[in-house]
């Protein structure tokens, strides 16, 4: 197996001026009470996990849970506390300042909830500013971010200033932005979170469709738990600096780890979260006629499939059969879940 291209060994971040001496006296048994009570807020608590190339890692939980700090101290916006992170192999708090700004310009993005866009710049003005800040010739920095604004579908709009644009649009310059410089690693940080609810679908699947694309290794803060939904290869829920879960959607939904976690997954809506992958049985035995892809949204398919009297083969992208769903099953996934009003 590759190297992860992000690795967190132990991180800790804590607030405060005796942060580092607590930490260590405290053998990383870190309690947050006890670290309050002597003046510090631990903002990561022991934070382990490798991001696989090409992979969405969706981090979430409350306002103050830590998540925006885990992703400061990745990018070494804030120094961790304790513990070690490796970007690509490399030991990131052994880098110096030369080394880590290189890091920082060749191989990251970063994308943030305010936008952050230089007023006094066109859109195009706007998105070729990183690359000449690098040191790209003028010329070459436009024609860069040409084809940036055409892979965020702004074509039109390259001589518009920010304030000619919607909140929505304003949000794809930033993206735009971020990608001009090509970052193998992408951070964003609520970076949808300031738009109204249509404008925000709008965006996720705009930023799905990039990813497709682009296959960047991405770590994405949300609170929006149906955004981390759609959006993530794997969800790390915290609480009060811990990671309280780290699992895939299906998982987090049907296996909540915690109490915490489940009451964050109890209102889901399973049916627009589980693919039929995630429920099916292993038998063959019994089939009716119809067959459905092993992908498929349980939403999509559920009618078709209540109204068999037998079970149904389940095919991968070959068209083989590799499992059955019988319509109990849907039932039980959709509704069994759930809590009981009476």
């Amino acid at each position: 197996m590759s190297e992860p291209v992000i690795k967190c060994e132990n991180v800790y971040k804590i607030f405060g001026a005796n942060a580092k001496k607590m930490l260590k006296d405290s053998n990383g048994n870190v309690d947050a009470k006890t670290f309050q009570d002597n003046g510090c807020i631990v903002g990561v608590n022991n934070a382990s996990f490798e991001v696989s190339k090409g992979e969405m890692l969706v981090v979430m939980g409350l306002s103050g849970s830590g998540k925006s700090t885990l992703l400061r101290c990745i990018s070494r916006l804030t120094d961790a506390t304790g513990g070690k992170i490796f970007i690509e192999g490399q030991d990131l708090l052994q880098l110096n300042n030369k080394d880590l700004i290189d890091l920082r310009r060749n191989k990251m993005g970063m994308v943030f909830q305010s936008f952050a866009l230089l007023p006094h710049k066109t859109v195009v003005e706007n998105i070729a500013f990183p690359l000449q800040i690098k040191g790209v010739k003028t010329e070459e920095s436009i024609s860069k971010a040409m084809n940036m604004v055409k892979l965020v579908g702004l074509d039109g709009r390259e001589n518009y200033f920010p304030r000619e644009l919607s909140g929505g649009q304003q949000q794809r310059v930033g993206i735009a932005r971020s990608l001009a410089v090509e970052p193998d690693i992408w951070f964003l940080d609520e970076p949808f979170s300031a738009l109204d609810p249509l404008i925000r679908k709008e965006m996720q699947d705009e930023f799905l469709r990039l990813q497709e694309k682009l296959q960047k290794t991405i770590m994405f803060i949300t609170h929006d738990f149906d955004e981390a939904l759609k959006l993530a290869d794997r969800i790390a829920i915290m609480k009060d600096g811990i990671i309280e879960q780290l699992d895939t959607p299906a998982n987090i939904v049907l296996n909540p780890a915690t109490e915490y976690v489940r009451k964050f997954t109890e209102e889901v809506p399973r049916e627009k979260v589980l693919l039929i992958k995630d429920v099916m049985d292993s038998s063959k035995e019994n089939l009716g006629d119809l067959k459905v892809s092993k992908d498929e949204v349980i939403e999509n398919v559920a009618e078709k499939i209540l109204t068999q009297e037998k079970s149904v083969a389940v095919i991968d992208n070959n068209n083989n059969v590799i499992g059955s769903i019988n319509p109990a099953k849907i039932i039980n996934t959709v509704f069994g879940g759930r809590k009981s009003n009476n």
